[in-house]
């Protein structure tokens, strides 16, 4: 269920004393980067102000995830589970969201592959915004969007050839640089991998 201000006294607030675990997720890359608390005013003011909001128990009242550092965790949406007595909390953070300055509080979590697709696809957007001799990257943006479509059409090549004449080390790589180019070509275009993939949602629906 989708929580919002009207209907968040449905949640089960009674089980564990006015208190809710909730679980911050990254709303891009899926990753888990911290656990905290809420009680219903922080949950109130996550939600009011778009800023993740906990009850700290050891402090006995609110705090605003990076209101000291400015690593604010800015809230997409928020939703429970099944028996509405836990939290899932999507979010953009900014900046490392652990105090030990890693990007979650849980650092030793496997990326899953699909996590390091969305990954990418955020180095590739910093890439953008660099000076061309910073990376390949970079110098790709600088060459506009002629040339980065002309890569993504000689990967495509390369991956039929590959796939018809080549061994399997040589489709997976020549696949990889395929969906590398990709991403920097919709990130040239300014559409998210998130777009795509509804796309793709959509057609798997009909």
């Amino acid at each position: 269920m989708l929580i919002t201000q009207e209907n968040q006294h449905e949640l089960a607030w009674q089980k564990m004393d006015n208190m809710i675990p909730a679980i911050v997720q990254h709303h891009k890359t899926g990753a888990v980067l911290m656990q905290g608390f809420m009680n219903s005013e922080a949950l109130s003011a996550t939600l009011t102000s778009k800023k993740t909001t906990f009850y700290s128990r050891s402090q006995q009242g609110l705090w605003v995830k990076g209101e000291t550092s400015g690593h604010y965790l800015h809230v997409k949406q928020v939703i429970t589970d099944c028996d509405r007595d836990s939290l899932l909390v999507t979010c953009e953070p900014i900046g490392p969201t652990c105090h030990l300055g890693t990007e979650s509080c849980f650092p030793e979590q496997p990326l899953s592959q699909q996590n390091f697709l969305s990954q990418l696809e955020q180095v590739i957007a910093q890439r953008k915004n660099e000076t061309a001799d910073k990376s390949y990257t970079a110098a790709l943006f600088a060459k506009g969007t002629t040339k980065i479509a002309q890569k993504v059409g000689e990967e495509g090549v390369e991956v039929a050839l590959a796939a018809v004449a080549e061994t399997k080390e040589d489709l997976l790589g020549e696949c990889a640089d395929l969906f590398y180019h990709t991403l920097v070509l919709l990130r040239d275009q300014n559409i998210e991998l998130r777009e795509v993939m509804q796309v793709l949602q959509d057609r798997h629906q009909k």
